[in-house]
């Protein structure tokens, strides 16, 4: 594998006949597209805050540990009429706080939170494949852009050439020496190159355009990358352990094993006896009874056990079970994925650097035999058309060759993306690394606070 990536950079590299547009004088690399995605993708920066939000559900799940406490206040206006007395108000007032703390919920709690927990990871995990696909999004965007400049430049070039064979034409109808209909397929021949050259263009819009969605801004000096190097797996096989071991969506699906697993637990905590107790102070005032202000307090204990609630316990737990299974066999879902999407990569790039070796020589031979036609000819041995032909096979081993280097950096960076290294790190991205779990860690015990760790 080493090898023919060395190749197929080297092939990048040489110049061919192809003559690329002038570049801008800053040009953009292909790693800094995937550092300014990385960095500006709204889609990735919504996921990144969609994981805040789950972090959230660590607390929340934590709050069934903690105590719960509320003021009450409650007042009474009576009248009384008496016939003997008259008519008397009475009117009495009360106050107070009443705490409440979960001694024994049946470890609804407990699972609760460690499910909320594992859901975090499994979507940090999510993230992290989030943003392996937008790199890789960036590198293709960057690739294809590459592609389509060559091809634009090859047939402005093919027009050029065609102009040149069409006023060869008309000399020599003028002269006697040619005749009207190679003009005339010199002519056609030229207005067709121009509509190709307009679709390319178009093509090359359309690229841009994608690549301003994902990068999020405006590409500039774009230029013919190499196939990916940095962290490239030496074969198949190697390709295929590094992703069954370490690619997120994998590990995600392996957290929401977890995640299930205690979903069980907790609804069978449903079934299990609790346990609370619950304080309260207060004060009484008002002139009913011997018209004397009060304080009161009392502390209550309390144990409920549950018996039966309509069948809709067993409902639950046998649901929760049932999500546990579906989501161990998911687990295997991803698992044959990744293998075929590793096996598929490696397969391509493979194929991509071998189309590069064949298209180099047959651009070769067909300028070769090109020139040779365009010799016999002069010499009245070949016509036009032939030349025309031999024009066409040329342009057509240039684009190809244009494609088979997009596909091989395109292919390298999926091997990469599949294997789960397409990363800040391993491709060396200037950019600043998001780090989840600093946000996790900030809010995980937090009590209480209405702001976001941001201040928002």
């Amino acid at each position: 594998m080493v090898s023919i990536v060395r190749k197929a950079a080297f092939w990048a590299a040489v110049s061919t006949s192809v003559l690329l547009a002038p570049q801008a004088v800053l040009a953009e690399t292909i790693f800094g597209a995937m550092a300014k995605a990385y960095e500006n993708n709204p889609d990735l920066n919504a996921a990144r805050a969609g994981l805040r939000a789950t972090d959230e559900g660590v607390p929340i799940a934590k709050s069934g540990f903690r105590p719960q406490v509320s003021a009450f206040a409650n007042g009474t206006l009576s009248n009384v009429d008496n016939e003997l007395t008259g008519s008397r108000d009475f009117h009495q007032g009360q106050i107070g706080i009443t705490v409440t703390q979960m001694i024994f919920d049946g470890f609804q709690t407990l699972n609760n939170v460690r499910a909320a927990e594992s859901n975090v990871f499994a979507n940090r995990e999510s993230l992290r494949a989030n943003e392996i696909q937008i790199l890789l999004a960036a590198a293709t965007s960057y690739a294809n852009i590459a592609r389509d400049q060559q091809i634009v430049s090859i047939r402005r070039q093919n027009i050029a050439f065609l102009r040149e064979q069409l006023n060869a034409s008309q000399a020599r109808l003028d002269v006697g020496e040619g005749t009207r209909t190679d003009v005339s397929l010199a002519e056609a021949s030229l207005a067709n190159a121009q509509s190709l050259l307009i679709s390319a263009i178009a093509q090359l819009k359309q690229s841009e355009a994608v690549y301003v969605q994902i990068v999020g801004v405006a590409p500039t000096g774009i230029r013919q990358p190499g196939p990916a190097t940095k962290g490239l797996p030496r074969s198949l096989d190697q390709a295929v352990a590094l992703g069954l071991r370490q690619h997120p969506t994998i590990l995600a699906a392996q957290y929401n094993v977890d995640t299930a697993g205690y979903q069980v637990k907790s609804a069978e905590g449903t079934m299990l006896p609790g346990v609370s107790i619950q304080g309260q102070v207060g004060r009484v005032t008002g002139n009913s009874g011997d018209g004397i202000d009060s304080n009161t307090s009392s502390v209550t204990a309390r144990l409920t056990v549950p018996i039966y609630q309509g069948g809709a316990e067993y409902g639950q737990i046998r649901r929760a079970k049932e999500t546990l299974g579906q989501q161990r066999i998911l687990v295997d879902s991803q698992r044959a994925a990744v293998q075929q999407n590793v096996v598929t990569a490696h397969t391509q790039l493979e194929a991509a650097v071998a189309r590069i070796g064949a298209n180099k020589t047959q651009i070769s031979a067909a300028n070769m035999a090109l020139a040779g036609v365009i010799e016999e000819r002069n010499v009245g041995q070949r016509t036009t058309l032939d030349v025309l032909d031999s024009q066409q096979t040329v342009l057509n081993a240039q684009e190809q060759l244009a494609i088979a280097q997009r596909d091989a950096v395109v292919a390298s960076y999926g091997l990469l993306a599949a294997t789960a290294v397409l990363g800040v790190k391993s491709q060396g991205l200037q950019v600043a690394e998001y780090r989840a779990e600093e946000h996790y860690e900030a809010v995980k015990d937090k009590w209480f606070g209405l702001r976001t760790v941001d201040g928002r």
